[in-house]
């Protein structure tokens, strides 16, 4: 198939690979022109292309059968620029783009906001707790409203992301030995890269539309986690001031049990320390 993946950074790279190992034809895009010459080593075509350059993004889905939409803010202030200025751009290039059959696109768990720690699915009403989150769910929306007779558009929202290069151990590197705020009996979930390149071919094989929840099985809450870790690599442990209020945006716990029921399999259903 022709596949056209508007932001080739971690997830949005590993796909490219897949896919391109899989013999389909794959436009990458990326704003990062150093980046151009790694992306032709997984993609048929590179276009450097920001979401705010139109024509870039026409180029992109042109002839293209499924468009991947995965982009990553590079600080918490270009959360509009990258993620809603894209949505409406690539929208609006796949409107002029009769070829396009399938719209997926990598969004987050961040936009239920704070539930209290409790279980959400697909159907829970978004809370977002912060203006990016407003953002992040405004583009959803965009994306959403996109859909015809002609067009699914499938959402993922993805668990907090790790893997190759993203180990856990990194990602919490400076928070060993250092007292945090709270209890950390806040739920945490996570999905390995291994499973959104799986679950993303899950949906483009199957042509999924609406919205996935993508997290592991394994719900443990901050202690917990940092605990394990801690013990694993015989690392400081992260001490808890219950007395010091957490600021954290986002608490709940995220059901997959929508896209399982859909048939996919998790690789990792397991946290991989």
């Amino acid at each position: 198939m022709k596949i056209a993946i508007v932001g080739c950074g971690y997830v949005g790279g590993a796909v490219a690979r897949q896919w391109h190992q899989q013999a389909h034809e794959v436009t990458a895009t990326t704003t990062t022109p150093k980046r151009v010459a790694t992306l032709q080593e997984v993609a048929t075509r590179v276009i450097v292309a920001r979401g705010d350059d139109k024509v870039a993004l026409q180029e992109a889905v042109q002839n293209q059968e499924i468009v991947l939409l995965s982009v990553g803010a590079k600080s918490s202030n270009l959360y509009e620029e990258t993620y809603l200025t894209t949505a409406k751009n690539l929208v609006a290039a796949i409107k002029e783009a009769a070829s396009v059959k399938q719209l997926i696109y990598t969004s987050s768990c961040t936009v239920y906001g704070d539930k209290n720690n409790q279980w959400v699915d697909e159907e829970t009403p978004l809370a977002p707790m912060t203006k990016n989150g407003e953002i992040l769910a405004e583009t959803e929306q965009v994306l959403l409203q996109a859909a015809s007779e002609n067009l699914r558009v499938c959402i993922l929202r993805l668990a907090g992301i790790y893997g190759p290069g993203r180990e856990l151990t990194k990602i919490f590197q400076n928070v060993f030995g250092t007292v945090r705020p709270g209890s950390g009996d806040y739920f945490t979930n996570w999905i390995h890269l291994d499973d959104i390149v799986g679950a993303l071919e899950f949906v483009r094989s199957r042509q999924l539309q609406g919205i996935y929840n993508l997290a592991d099985d394994e719900c443990l809450t901050g202690k917990e986690l940092l605990d394990r870790l801690s013990d694993r690599y015989g690392l400081p442990k992260v001490m808890w001031d219950a007395s010091l209020q957490s600021s954290r945006p986002y608490k709940a716990r995220i059901s997959n049990a929508k896209i399982k029921k859909a048939g996919y399999k998790l690789i990792h259903p397991q946290i991989q320390l």
